[in-house]
């Protein structure tokens, strides 16, 4: 199982270590997974919906690890303003598809401004 659908870097790999160490918060960014992961697993089943009421989009990429379906997302999100599912990308969007997570924020907040 693979988080990306293309190989990131090795100066892609090293800046984000890097923004980690430095900044010393790589175990804290790992126990959110930790501590999430139970909670996480009731939303996608349906066994936990805890609505979130404020306005949001959503950004699907293929590579994603679990990749969330637009009714999961309708039953948590009652505000679901934007969907749009890409071809390529993956958990890093920022670093794998940038111009597409750009393009997805600004047709997002666009009609929110």
């Amino acid at each position: 199982m693979s988080w990306s659908d293309r190989p990131l870097s090795r100066d892609q790999i090293l800046d984000q270590v890097t923004l980690y160490w430095l900044t010393g918060t790589a175990a804290s960014s790992a126990r959110l997974y930790a501590e999430s992961i139970e909670t996480v697993s009731a939303w996608i089943t349906g066994t936990r919906i805890d609505p979130v009421p404020v306005p949001v989009g959503a950004s699907i990429f293929p590579a994603e690890v679990p990749r969330a379906s637009r009714r999961w997302a309708a039953r948590r999100y009652p505000d679901l303003r934007y969907w749009s599912e890409h071809d390529h990308g993956g958990h890093f969007p920022a670093l794998e598809a940038p111009e597409l997570l750009v393009a997805d924020l600004r047709a997002l907040f666009r009609p929110l401004r």
